[in-house]
C-alpha cells in the first residue's frame, strides 16, 4: 500500500508542474486494478480461512477410521471401499467419503482402480505394530479433548478452562471417577509416549548408579527404556494405584530385579531418589502447583542428584511446533500451559533448584535439566 501511494503522489506532483495544456489522461485501468488487487488479496485470504476452519474434519476423519480399525484390514494390500466396509461393518459409500479426506493428508492413496492403500505415513494407525498411534489418535480426539476446545472464546473471556463447565469437575477428577475415559487417557498417553521415550533415554547421559523415580510415570514405559539402557540404575515407578495397575515394566526379564512400584500423590511428596523424572506432567499444571511438585523433588534429591523435566520446549518464532499446538489443549481442559526455556528457569528457581541446561531430542520433547540450586 505505501509503495503504490507513493508511486499516484508522485503521478500527481509531476501533472502539477507540467504546463503543456491539458493534462493527459490517467492509464485505463490503473486506479481499478489496484482495488482489484486489493480485493484478490481479501478473497484469497477468506480462501484460506475457510478452509482453515474446516481442518476439524480431518481429525474427525481420522479417529473415525482408528474408531472402525479400517487399517487394520490394508496389510495385505489395496481394497475397494466395498471390501473394506463388509471387512469393518461399515457403509462403503461413508467409508469412501472418509478414506477420500484421509488420502489428502497422505495417511492412505487412492488408486485409478478406486482401491484404498495405506501409505507409509499411515502403518501406525494400524493397531499390530510398534508405535501404534492408533489409541493416541483416540485419545486425542476423545470428547473430553474435543468438547473443551470447541469453547476456547470462554478461555478467552473467563481466563480459565472450559473442561469444567463441560464436565462440571477439573480434568484429573472426572478421569478418576470414569473408568472408560480414565482408560482411553492413559493407554493413549502411553501410544503417545512410546515413540519418544527410547530416544529420550538415549538423549541423556544418566550417573552410572543410583535410583531413577520416574514421578507420575504413567505405565512406565519411559523408565522401561531408562532401566534397560542403564544397567547400574535402579527405579521407582511412582504413580496413582489406579494408574500403576496397567504398568510394563515386567515385560523385560532383563530389569526384573530392578524397580519397584510406590503408590502416592506427588502434591503430597516423592519418593527419595538420584534422578527425578516428570514426563508430560509440568505442562498440565498452573505454576504455583508445579513450585509445589518440584519442591517435594527438590527436598527428596540425594547429594549430586538432578530433577530432569521432560517437556516440550516452546521456541520463538513462527514456525509450528507441537508445543503451541499442545498448548492450547492445556488452555482449554486444565491449568497448565507449555513453557519458554524462561519460564522453566523461573519456576526452577522458585522451587529451590537451578536450570542447568536444555537438551533438544528429535522429539517435540527437550530434557530440561534442574540441579539443587
Amino acid at each position: 500500500m505505501g509503495q503504490d501511494e507513493g508511486t499516484h503522489d508522485g503521478d500527481r506532483t509531476a501533472a502539477a508542474g507540467a504546463d503543456t495544456g491539458p493534462s493527459a489522461p490517467s492509464t485505463p485501468g490503473a486506479a481499478d486494478s489496484g482495488a482489484t488487487d486489493l480485493e484478490a488479496r481479501y478473497r484469497r485470504s477468506s480462501a484460506f480461512l475457510t478452509d482453515e476452519a474446516l481442518g476439524f474434519l480431518f481429525p474427525a476423519a481420522l479417529r473415525a477410521a482408528a474408531d472402525i480399525g479400517v487399517a487394520d484390514h490394508l496389510t495385505d494390500g489395496p481394497r475397494t471401499p466395498a471390501e473394506l466396509a463388509a471387512a469393518t461393518g461399515t457403509d462403503a459409500r461413508s467409508l469412501h467419503r472418509v478414506l477420500r479426506l484421509l488420502a489428502t493428508r497422505g495417511v492412505v492413496a487412492e488408486d485409478d482402480l478406486g482401491r484404498f492403500a495405506l501409505t507409509d505415513a499411515g502403518q501406525a494407525l494400524r493397531g499390530d505394530v510398534p508405535y501404534s498411534a492408533r489409541t493416541a489418535v483416540q485419545m486425542l480426539t476423545d470428547r473430553t479433548m474435543w468438547l473443551p476446545a470447541g469453547e476456547l472464546t470462554s478461555c478467552l473471556t473467563d481466563g480459565t478452562a472450559s473442561f469444567e463447565s463441560i464436565f462440571g469437575m477439573p480434568f484429573f477428577d472426572h478421569f478418576a471417577q470414569d473408568a472408560r475415559t480414565a482408560a482411553v487417557f492413559h493407554v493413549g498417553m502411553a501410544a503417545m509416549s512410546d515413540p519418544e521415550n527410547a530416544v529420550i533415554a538415549a538423549a541423556y547421559a544418566f550417573p552410572a548408579a543410583g535410583t531413577v523415580v520416574d514421578v507420575g510415570g504413567g505405565h512406565g514405559g519411559l523408565l522401561l527404556e531408562v532401566l534397560r539402557r542403564n544397567p547400574g540404575l535402579a527405579g521407582v515407578l511412582y504413580d496413582r494405584p489406579h494408574v500403576l495397575a496397567g504398568h510394563r515394566l515386567d515385560a523385560d526379564k532383563e530389569i526384573a530385579d530392578r524397580w519397584t512400584l510406590a503408590e502416592g500423590d506427588f502434591f503430597a511428596s516423592v519418593p527419595p531418589g538420584d534422578v527425578h523424572l516428570l514426563k508430560r506432567i509440568t505442562h498440565d499444571w498452573d505454576d504455583e502447583t508445579c513450585v509445589t511438585l518440584l519442591s517435594h523433588c527438590r527436598r527428596a534429591l540425594r547429594p549430586g542428584g538432578r530433577v530432569l523435566v521432560l517437556d516440550a520446549v516452546v521456541p520463538r518464532g513462527n514456525a509450528p511446533h507441537q508445543s503451541k499446538t499442545l498448548d492450547l489443549m492445556m488452555m482449554a481442559s486444565l491449568t497448565g500451559r507449555e513453557r519458554t526455556e524462561a519460564d522453566f528457569a523461573e519456576l526452577f528457581e522458585r522451587s529451590g533448584l537451578r536450570l542447568s541446561r536444555v537438551i533438544p531430542t528429535s522429539t517435540a520433547l527437550s530434557v530440561v535439566e534442574a540441579l539443587p540450586a
